[in-house]
């Protein structure tokens, strides 16, 4: 996006309640606006958050997702629908955004992220929500956002469990010092409700919002872990190491 573009009144009606929450205003929703972000894939987490995301009107979101529509998508991936089936998620995916949020402008790319995309991909935002499975793909968008220098809200769940992080170049350790190898468990499919996906989905948009808007204080160097079988909520500290081949000075 090009230039600064003011609220309209059609905007300031939409978001009228947000507008009212102190330290935001309409400086925030302005920030939101003339911000940018990237939703790598549109799953389980993904949907969630770029729903929440084009629902507080950010002004362009670039959502990355290879392949079709699947039944056992249909139980958390909440962009996607039946008469779907078949045809590519990110189609789905924006129709479903701009039914929302007409206003919103969407880059819908039907890829997964890799490393011979990623720096074309994250150079396109200001900031990236890693929703992806696969640490091959978090770790190409975590070195793009070292050398970019741009947040990156980084969140995962599996069976009822979930974690979620914020890091902010030169400011913060990054993936690579939380996870410095690919863990060899972590698998494709794995168990999952579509409320756990949507809970930390749903908190990933809020630290998008919060960084991008300067409100409140992000998840920086702080990995908040939850487990919904028993509502039990837990912060531990993220040390930068030295030694990180991505961050390390």
């Amino acid at each position: 996006m090009s230039g600064f573009a003011p609220l309209t009144d059609e905007e300031r009606a939409v978001y009228e309640w947000q507008i009212w929450v102190p330290e935001f205003g309409e400086a925030g929703q302005e920030k939101l606006k003339n911000a940018s972000v990237l939703v790598s894939r549109c799953g389980g987490l993904g949907s969630v958050v770029a729903y929440e995301l084009a629902a507080a009107g950010v002004g362009k979101l670039v959502i990355a997702h290879a392949g079709n529509v699947k039944p056992s998508d249909l139980n958390r991936q909440l962009l996607m629908t039946h008469d779907w089936l078949g045809k590519p998620r990110v189609e789905s995916a924006e129709r479903r955004l701009k039914e929302l949020n007409p206003r919103l402008e969407i880059v819908a790319i039907p890829e997964n992220i890799s490393e011979e995309n990623a720096e074309n991909i994250v150079d396109q935002v200001d900031l990236i929500v890693d929703c992806a499975p696969l640490f091959t793909e978090r770790y190409a968008m975590n070195r793009q956002s070292v050398l970019q220098k741009k947040p990156l809200i980084e969140c995962a769940m599996y069976d009822l469990e979930a974690q979620i992080t914020t890091f902010i170049p030169d400011q913060t350790g990054c993936l690579s010092c939380l996870f410095p190898h690919d863990p060899p468990a972590w698998k494709r499919e794995f168990p999952v409700f579509g409320a756990v996906s949507g809970t930390v989905g749903c908190m990933a948009a809020m630290e998008a919002i919060k960084v991008l808007s300067g409100l409140g204080q992000p998840l920086t160097n702080q990995l908040l872990m939850f487990d919904l079988r028993d509502m039990t909520f837990q912060r531990n500290t993220i040390q930068r190491r030295a030694d990180c081949p991505v961050c390390g000075k």
